[in-house]
């Protein structure tokens, strides 16, 4: 499976600016697999590796429950790393990718430009994606 091409197709499925995929490896950390090319790269190489419980996507993974941000750029929370921030968007949600026994084994990322509240219903459709990258579907 191209996971380019797949982030490519989620992130404008779901009216995304850009988006990533992480994978954990049997080093018990997220991977970065896929990234949408408006990513800087400064940036990518900040999240080749995302130990569980850091970030969004680490989050995302240990909580095994979607992150979200209106706007990461005034977030609050703690979520929100702050090298997200050099990214210049705003709306993000970080879902776990789960396999079939419910596991959290990746996080699939999109955001926005703009702020953006993500509603149930595209929630729903984005951990459904998720799993697609797993099973292959």
């Amino acid at each position: 499976m191209d996971l380019n091409a797949k982030l490519a197709d989620i992130v404008a499925s779901c009216r995304a600016d850009s988006g990533t995929i992480h994978m954990m490896h049997g080093d018990g950390v997220l991977h970065l697999e896929a990234a949408t090319a408006n990513i800087p790269a400064f940036v990518l190489d900040k999240v080749q590796l995302v130990p569980v419980g850091k970030g969004m996507a680490g989050l995302a993974v240990e909580r095994n429950e979607p992150v979200t941000a209106c706007n990461i750029q005034t977030d609050t929370t703690g979520d929100v790393r702050s090298g997200a921030k050099a990214t210049g968007l705003q709306g993000a949600i970080a879902l776990p990718i789960r396999n079939p026994q419910g596991q959290a084994v990746g996080c699939l990322g999109v955001a926005n430009f703009a702020e953006r509240t993500f509603t149930e219903e595209e929630i729903a459709q984005l951990l459904a994606a998720g799993g697609e990258l797993v099973t292959g579907r």
